[in-house]
This record gives structure tokens, C-alpha cells and sequence, in this order.
């Protein structure tokens, strides 16, 4: 069997999807292992649930360091002396400089609830229910330096139902997130996705270059 990709996950609170990375990296023929997880707001439960898993945690506050670039490069130090291949942001909340996203080029991946390129940013289900939208869902795509840009790798489509609250949608795409992050990791660390120019390449026949798929009951991938 091929080595395990070494994962780095970076966070800033909970961890739900850092739980689905996890519990999918459990499984011996998944393509990664994860290494490290750094957040920099100490004492949230994702170092929790990571600590649990026996994971290597790290808590690094950015409010520690007199600039974004310092913060960045105490980042990139641990992560090289785990030995971090794969770098996957879950939940974490700070915008990284071109600098440090350059270093991981094609190597760094990011969830958003949304089918980008539809609805970057915050507020994403108050925007998608103020407008009418009636199909929405989550990304994992490359990170670029632009906030939500860069190569998809995959998504999962959403349904946006009669009566839906913000609470409601955020729940449905969050457990679509869940199924769906372990899957687009999964496709990454094996090799069966890689970035072409600006465009993820390389999925199997008939997905295309965005696979957007409805997602799965659990243990299904």
C-alpha cells in the first residue's frame, strides 16, 4: 500500500468537520493520516476531539505575534516539523496572505457552504434564503489567495425547502459538509486529483471537473 498523506487541519472552534476527517482517516485503506492540528484559539473542543483521537495539537494565537506574516510563519514551522504534506482548513477563521498560501500552493484545501462560485464569504445562509436560491450546498476547493477562490475539487448539492430558518439550512449543508470533505480528501491524497492550471483535474469518468453529487448516507463513499 502507498504511504498515507500526512494531513495538517487547521481550526478555530468546534471541529464537526475536523471530527469527519477523523473518523474517515480511521479506515485503513484512507489515504491519509492526519498529523497535526493547529487552531489558534486555545481550549476549543476541535483540540478536544483531536486529542481524543491521539493526534499531535497544537493551540498557536495569532494575537500572540506582531503581524499576520510572523502568526503565518510559526504556522508553517510546525506544520513542516510534522511533516504536514496536505494542509486542510476546517472551520478556520482567519484570512491567510498570498505569501503562506503560495507556500502550499495546490497542497491546501477549504470547505465552504456554499456552491461557490456562488455566495463567497460570511452570512452565506441568509444570503442564499434572501435570494430566492433554491439549490444550495458545500465546496472543498484549492485555497488561492482570493477569500473562497480557487480549483474545486468537489461539491454537494442541497435542497432549500419551504420554511427553511438559517438554523435549518446550516444544519442540512453542514452534515453534507461532513459526508463530503472526508470524500474530497480522500480523492486528493490518493492522486486522483490534482490541480491543472486553474482547474482541478484528473476525477473519475463522468464526474467532471466540479463533481457535484448529492450526497451519500454516511459509510457510502
Amino acid at each position: 500500500m502507498t504511504a498515507k498523506k500526512r494531513v495538517g487541519v487547521l481550526i478555530s472552534g468546534r471541529g464537526s468537520n475536523l471530527q469527519a476527517l477523523i473518523d474517515a482517516a480511521k479506515a485503513q485503506e484512507y489515504p491519509a493520516e492526519l498529523a497535526l492540528v493547529i487552531s489558534n484559539v486555545p481550549g476549543v473542543q476541535g483540540l478536544a476531539r483531536a486529542e481524543a483521537a491521539g493526534i499531535q495539537t497544537r493551540a498557536i494565537k495569532h494575537q500572540d505575534f506582531p503581524s499576520r506574516e510572523t502568526f503565518e510563519a510559526a504556522l508553517d514551522a510546525a506544520l513542516n516539523e510534522a511533516g504536514v504534506e496536505l494542509l486542510c482548513n476546517a472551520g478556520f477563521m482567519r484570512l491567510l496572505t498570498g505569501s503562506f498560501v503560495s507556500r502550499w500552493l495546490n497542497r491546501h484545501l477549504n470547505i465552504h457552504p456554499s456552491l461557490l462560485p456562488a455566495f463567497k464569504g460570511l452570512d452565506t445562509h441568509g444570503r442564499v434564503l434572501r435570494s430566492g436560491t433554491q439549490i444550495t450546498g458545500c465546496t472543498v476547493h484549492f485555497v488561492r489567495a482570493a477569500m473562497d477562490d480557487g480549483p474545486i475539487v468537489a461539491q454537494a448539492a442541497v435542497p432549500v425547502l419551504p420554511g427553511d430558518t438559517e438554523d435549518a439550512l446550516a444544519d442540512r449543508v453542514l452534515a453534507a459538509e461532513h459526508r463530503l470533505y472526508p470524500h474530497a480528501l480522500r480523492l486528493v491524497a490518493s492522486g486522483q486529483v490534482a490541480v491543472d492550471g486553474e482547474r482541478a483535474s484528473g476525477m473519475p469518468a463522468g464526474m467532471g471537473d466540479s463533481a457535484l453529487f448529492s450526497p451519500p448516507l454516511p459509510g457510502n463513499f
